[in-house]
C-alpha cells in the first residue's frame, strides 16, 4: 500500500504532538516531516516533495499563505491544507484564492483531519462544516 506522505508546518509544540500522535497512527499516512516556521516548511517542501502539506496559517518567519505560495510554485503536486484557529473570513479566502484545497480549525476532530488528508490528496476539497460555503469556492468550483 502506498502511504501518503504528510508534512506537518505548525509553530506550536502542543499542537503539533497532537498531529504528529493522530497522523502515525494511521496506516495509510506518513509523516514526513515537521516545520516550525514559515520558512522551514518550504525547505522541507521542497527537499521532501510531500504529497499533502498541513500548514497553520499564522507562522513565524513567513506567513502559512506565503510559505504555501512558495511551496506551491516549487512543488506543485503537492496539496495543502490550511490550520487555523479562526474561522475569519480573510484567512479562508486568501487561503482558497492561493491555491489551498482545503481549510481546517484547529478544533477539529482527529478523524475529520485524516478524512480531509486523504480527500485532498484525491484531488478534492475539504473543509471545516462550520466554513460557510461561499469561501469554499476555488476556481469556480466549490467542494
Amino acid at each position: 500500500m502506498e502511504r501518503i506522505t504528510v508534512l506537518l508546518a505548525e509553530d506550536h509544540a502542543l499542537v503539533r504532538e497532537f498531529f504528529r500522535k493522530m497522523i502515525v497512527t494511521q496506516a495509510d499516512l506518513e509523516l514526513v516531516g515537521e516545520a516550525t516556521d514559515g520558512h522551514e516548511a518550504v525547505v522541507m517542501a521542497i527537499e521532501l516533495h510531500p504529497a499533502v502539506v498541513l500548514m497553520d496559517v499564522a507562522m513565524p518567519l513567513l506567513d502559512g499563505v506565503r510559505a504555501m505560495c512558495q511551496i506551491l510554485e516549487a512543488v506543485p503536486t503537492t496539496k495543502v491544507i490550511m490550520l487555523s484557529a479562526y474561522d475569519d473570513e480573510s484567512f479562508v479566502e486568501d487561503s482558497v484564492k492561493f491555491g489551498a484545497m482545503g481549510f481546517l480549525l484547529k478544533q477539529t476532530s482527529a478523524s475529520s483531519v485524516c478524512h480531509a488528508i486523504r480527500e485532498v490528496h484525491e484531488g478534492n476539497t475539504y473543509f471545516s462544516p462550520s466554513i460557510p460555503s461561499h469561501l469554499r469556492k476555488r476556481n469556480g468550483k466549490s467542494g
